[in-house]
C-alpha cells in the first residue's frame, strides 16, 4: 500500500499536516491538493487542536504544482481563456484555505518554496523557516503567473514586481528581512522549533486567537485582499490559454525531456 500523501497528526493542541511526497519535493499534483484540503478541513474542525502546523517531509517543503502531472481534463484546459479561469479558480481556493480558517497556521519550510508553495506559504498566518529555505516564483520565466498574487501584498510593490518579473529566488534571511516569514532557525532544529512553537502558541485561548486572526483578515479585505487576489487571477488566466515562443519551447522540452530539463534548460539562461 503506498504512502500517504498527506499525514495528519495531533500533538497537545497541535494538529500537524505533512506534506508527504519526498521524491517530488512535494510537487502539489491533483491528489496531493485534494489530501491537503481535507486535512485543512480536519484540522479546522478537530476539536482537540487550536493550532495547526503545516510542514513536509524531504529535502524541500514544496516546489509548486507539478506541472508534468495528468490530472483530469489533462491539458485541455489551456485551450481557451474560459478554461483557463475554471482550471485556476480551485488553486486559489486551495492556496486560500489557510487564510480563512479559524484556527492560526503556522508554515514550518526547508529547501524549495517555490511556485504555489511560496503562494501557500505566504497565505498562512506565520512561517518559520530553515537555514536552507530557498523563495520565489519562477513561473513567469516560463510564461505563466501563479494563480494567487499575494507576494506585493506581504513584501510591498517594488521587491514583489522584482520577483514575479524576473522569477528570481531569494534565501530564508532575504525572506526574514522583507516580512514574507517570522524566524529561521538551523535546519536540523526545525522540526522541533516549529512544534515548540506551535505549542506556544495554544497558550492563548482558542476563543482569543479565533477572533484576532478574524480581526486581521476583517481588516485586510477591507482593504480588499481578496478582491485584488480574485482581481489577479482573472487577469491572469488569459495568459495560460496563450502561446508564447518560450512557454511553448518550454513545454516541448518538458514533454520530450521532462520537466527537469526544461526547468534547467531555461534556468541557464538566467544564470542559475
Amino acid at each position: 500500500m503506498p504512502d500517504p500523501l498527506v499525514i495528519y497528526d495531533v500533538d497537545d493542541k497541535v494538529s500537524t499536516i505533512t506534506l508527504n511526497r519526498p521524491d517530488k519535493l512535494n510537487a502539489i499534483s491533483h491528489d496531493l491538493q485534494q489530501a491537503l484540503s481535507d486535512a485543512f478541513a480536519r484540522a479546522d474542525a478537530d476539536a482537540a487542536t487550536n493550532v495547526v502546523l503545516l510542514r513536509a517531509e524531504g529535502r524541500s517543503f514544496c516546489a509548486g504544482y507539478d506541472i508534468g502531472a495528468k490530472g483530469p481534463g489533462s491539458d485541455d484546459w489551456r485551450s481557451d481563456p474560459a478554461k483557463a479561469h475554471a482550471h485556476l479558480q480551485p488553486q486559489l481556493e486551495f492556496e486560500m484555505m489557510p487564510w480563512l480558517m479559524k484556527k492560526p497556521v503556522i508554515a514550518s519550510v526547508q529547501g524549495h518554496v517555490l511556485g504555489g508553495g511560496c503562494e501557500l506559504v505566504m497565505l498562512c498566518d506565520l512561517t518559520i523557516a530553515a537555514d536552507n529555505a530557498t523563495f520565489g516564483e519562477p513561473e513567469v520565466r516560463f510564461s505563466s503567473v501563479g494563480p494567487a498574487i499575494v507576494m506585493p501584498m506581504i513584501i510591498g510593490y517594488k521587491k514583489a514586481r522584482e520577483l514575479l518579473y524576473f522569477g528570481d529566488q531569494i534565501d530564508a534571511q532575504a525572506a526574514l528581512d522583507l516580512g514574507m516569514i517570522n524566524r529561521i532557525v538551523p535546519l536540523a532544529d526545525l522540526r522541533k522549533a516549529s512544534l515548540d512553537y506551535a505549542k506556544r502558541l495554544t497558550l492563548i485561548s482558542p476563543e482569543a486567537l479565533y477572533a484576532t486572526k478574524r480581526a486581521v483578515n476583517r481588516v485586510a479585505d477591507a482593504a480588499g485582499f481578496r478582491t485584488a487576489l480574485a482581481a489577479g487571477l482573472d487577469v491572469v488566466g488569459p495568459l495560460y490559454a496563450t502561446t508564447t515562443e518560450l512557454g511553448a519551447q518550454f513545454r516541448q522540452i518538458a514533454a520530450t525531456e521532462g520537466v527537469p530539463a526544461a526547468v534547467k534548460w531555461r534556468s541557464a539562461q538566467f544564470g542559475r
